[in-house]
């Protein structure tokens, strides 16, 4: 009987990107998990049983660490800064990005210290993937391996018939029942170059912006107090993290989802905002011409009049095509998590036989 380890600890944070990985291709997983095969998830504590009684759960701890108990055919860790390795297992690294090699906040060190810490999972790996492209590039580029890179893409679980009909019970979404506004989702941190958003209602004085994510960054204190100079802070909402509900209420009901982001391994919040229909404005960086296709609007640079010509110009130019919604909506579903599954069990089955 072939079994797998698969480690899911990130579901801690189930509301960030890691967190809705491990929760959507664990279940994936699980649905799809052949007769014969023996699946143990790592999760942190009090998640035992979220993928359901068919498999087995360690929950994760400090002594984890440094031993795991049982013998495993394969172990797959699903991202790459996981603290849980195995013995001997055949080793699947899932490496999602290296943007920390791009992070002004991290001295020289501090980088080539973590790089030799990638490297050193990326040399007991039987197998790597990546989620991009983009990051397979980074890999072979900043790392030493003869191991073949798989590109695995991330999927799309948002729905849109899942948002609710009433709009969040806050002060701050009061202000959104009947007023356009524009969308930001992500960590605020100054990777995501949301401060080049500000411009944007000066140029647009009828709309408001919502940046949604983790605003504990100084990088966030600094966007409001650029509010305030601008005079636009009365229409710019940053309500910290927001749960699954509210975030689609807001992908629903925004006009545009911008994502001027400078460093990405997938883009994730892009392709949910596509699965709603909506006009995505994006960078042209990293792996986001990867999830925005030719249906995405490119800022072709960050100074503030081009992106407003770019903003004016996208939101007409989608105004007046009825058919952008449906390829919008195409272009996202190719994101698909059953295919994700589906392609890591391919893989699974390859490295047991």
């Amino acid at each position: 009987m072939p079994t797998l380890f698969i480690d899911t600890e990130r579901l801690r944070d189930l509301n960030s990107g890691l967190g809705q990985v491990c929760l959507h291709l664990g279940q994936e997983l699980v649905r799809q998990a052949p007769v014969g095969w023996q699946l143990t998830f790592l999760v942190p504590t009090g998640k035992t049983g979220i993928f359901g009684n068919s498999v087995s759960y360690l929950e994760a701890s400090w002594t984890r660490k440094f031993w795991i108990p049982g013998q495993y055919d394969v172990w797959h860790c699903l991202h790459q800064d996981s603290a849980y390795l195995p013995r001997q297992a055949k080793l699947i690294l899932t490496i999602h990005d290296l943007n920390f090699l791009e992070r002004s906040d991290y001295s020289e060190r501090t980088k080539a210290r973590k790089l030799t810490r990638l490297q050193n999972k990326v040399n007991r790996a039987t197998a790597l993937t990546a989620i991009s492209q983009y990051t397979a590039s980074v890999v072979r580029e900043q790392l030493l391996t003869d191991k073949p890179i798989q590109v695995i893409p991330n999927g799309v679980a948002v729905n849109p018939a899942d948002t609710p009909t009433e709009p969040p019970k806050s002060a701050w979404a009061d202000s959104l029942v009947d007023a356009p506004f524009f969308l930001f989702v992500g960590v605020i941190h100054p990777k995501k170059n949301v401060l080049t958003l500000l411009p944007m209602l000066e140029a647009f004085p009828d709309y408001r912006l919502v940046l949604a994510g983790p605003d504990g960054h100084p990088y966030a204190q600094h966007i409001r107090e650029q509010a305030v100079k601008l005079g636009i802070a009365d229409r710019l909402l940053m309500p910290g993290p927001v749960d699954e509900s509210i975030k689609l209420w807001l992908y629903t009901h925004c006009t545009a989802f911008l994502f001027p982001s400078l460093s990405e391994g997938f883009g994730l919040p892009v392709a949910e905002a596509m699965a709603f229909g909506k006009p995505v404005f994006i960078s042209r960086l990293t792996s986001l011409p990867e999830v925005g296709g030719k249906e995405a609007y490119y800022f072709e640079n960050f100074e503030p009049e081009s992106m407003a010509q770019t903003l004016d110009e996208g939101l007409r130019d989608f105004n007046q095509n009825p058919l952008r919604q449906e390829r919008l909506r195409r272009r996202a579903a190719t994101f698909s998590w059953p295919d994700v599954a589906k392609t890591y069990w391919e893989l699974y089955r390859n490295l047991v036989s």
